[in-house]
């Protein structure tokens, strides 16, 4: 691992100080293996690592490029990690959606369109709380549009990449199944009657207080079983 790693570092260097840039078409194997001192066994491999994380991208027949480095990129690598990690770790994480999202609804406040009001309320509409994949559709499109009317990319980047199904659906099912589901959904409608009023202290703290809701369900719904036990099927047993 440690030539791999050294591999990756060279690489990441070359894209560093631009002697790679976005779209750029790696040289051929053999010679930037050379070039970079590596075995090419080595660099194949760190090439496999980095287009994991979207850096790099192998087109068979072609070659491979450097992506284009965008907020989309990031947010699936970071989406790919996010799905990796359980229990306390994800626990971390949604304390780091806390902040991020508080941020972004505060943005979106001064900056949501009426199209993007509207569109948060036919989500909420048709909401069937008894329907695990209905709230869960609904929790992502919800906290989306937010995302995308703060006005910043990589803010809605960030927090979409935070945004896991896997983890909506333990949460979501913790509080459907205590009863609180209806109640989180009415938190929701605070949070967009506080984006009507394009009031950002309001929609921020509403945001805040219904995320550290999430997390108490998560983590008692974590305390239960662990996120690798949630079936394919959101509404199947866990049992």
């Amino acid at each position: 691992m440690s030539l791999t790693n050294t591999a990756m570092a060279r690489l990441r260097a070359m894209i560093l100080n631009g002697e790679l840039g976005p779209g750029d078409r790696l040289p051929p194997e053999k010679e930037l293996a050379e070039h970079l001192g590596l075995s090419r066994s080595s660099l194949r491999e760190a090439v496999k690592a980095l287009e994991v994380v979207r850096i790099l991208d192998i087109r068979q027949g072609d070659g491979t490029y450097v992506t284009e480095l965008n907020t989309q990129h990031l947010s699936e690598a970071i989406s790919f990690v996010l799905e990796l990690h359980q229990n306390s770790s994800v626990l971390e994480l949604l304390e780091t959606r806390r902040v991020l999202e508080a941020a972004a609804v505060e943005l979106a406040a001064a900056r949501i369109s009426e199209e993007q009001l509207e569109k948060i309320q036919r989500t909420l509409d048709k909401t069937d709380v008894e329907n695990i994949d209905s709230l869960v559709d609904q929790d992502l499109a919800f906290h989306g549009i937010i995302g995308d009317a703060a006005g910043n990319g990589y803010l809605s980047s960030l927090t979409g990449s935070l945004n896991s199904r896997t983890v909506r659906a333990r949460a979501w099912r913790g509080m459907t199944q205590q009863g609180s589901a209806e109640r989180t959904m009415e938190e929701h409608q605070e949070i967009l009657d506080a984006l009507r009023r394009r009031d950002p202290a309001l929609a921020r703290a509403a945001m805040i207080h219904h995320l550290q809701g999430v997390e108490r369900w998560l983590r008692i719904a974590l305390t239960e079983s662990p996120l690798s036990e949630i079936p394919e099927d959101l509404n199947g047993s866990t049992d």
